[in-house]
Parts: C-alpha cells; structure tokens; sequence
C-alpha cells in the first residue's frame, strides 16, 4: 500500500484557489473538483476536503475552524496533564499522610 503524498501548504492554498475561481465555470463543486485534481497531483476527495476546510476556517461554511480544532486539542492536552499530576498529587498526600500515622503510632 502506498504512503499518501503530503502536500505542502501551498500547494493545498493554491488548489483551493483555482477550484474557488473557476468554479463557476462547471456544473457543481465536484465537477471543478474533479477537473482540478489531476492537475494538482491529488485525489478530488481530498482537494474536496481541502476546499471544505477552507470554507469553514473563512466562515463561509458551517463548523469547526482549524483554529478551534487546534484550541481544543491543546486544552485536551492540558486536561490530561492536570489529570496526572492530580493523581500524583494524590499518591503523595496519602503517602505522607500514612507515614504521619506510622510516625504517631511509634511514640
């Protein structure tokens, strides 16, 4: 099976301009897909998706932005490092707190 190309961010910017300014000219959006693909080098799936991605993150499309995407996925790397660090917090304190009882049945 082969690796899936990775494209450079301008070579996507670039696509997903010729399909918005030749859009126009063709029946559907996935017609000038279709025809704009194989001259990028990419499957009209993923230019879809890139043309997509470029409607939402400029508001013209409903859902999730790119930077909103990014966003959560930082707060969700947050959240599972506050998560850690809680838990240690809490095998410390029990810890200690063994250890002062230990401390006080000895005297």
């Amino acid at each position: 099976m082969n690796k899936s190309k990775q494209f450079s961010s301008e070579v996507r910017e670039r696509a997903v301009r010729l399909v918005q300014e030749h859009r126009g000219e063709y029946p559907s959006l996935w017609a000038a897909v279709e025809s704009i693909a194989p001259k990028i080098g990419c499957v009209p799936s993923t230019l879809l998706a890139w043309v997509k991605r470029a409607e939402i993150d400029a508001g013209q499309r409903s859902g999730m932005s790119t930077a909103e995407a990014q966003r959560i996925k930082e707060l969700e790397r947050e959240v599972k490092e506050l998560q850690r660090a809680n838990e240690i917090l809490k095998l410390a304190s029990a810890f200690f707190a063994q250890a002062e009882l230990d401390r006080r049945l000895k005297h």
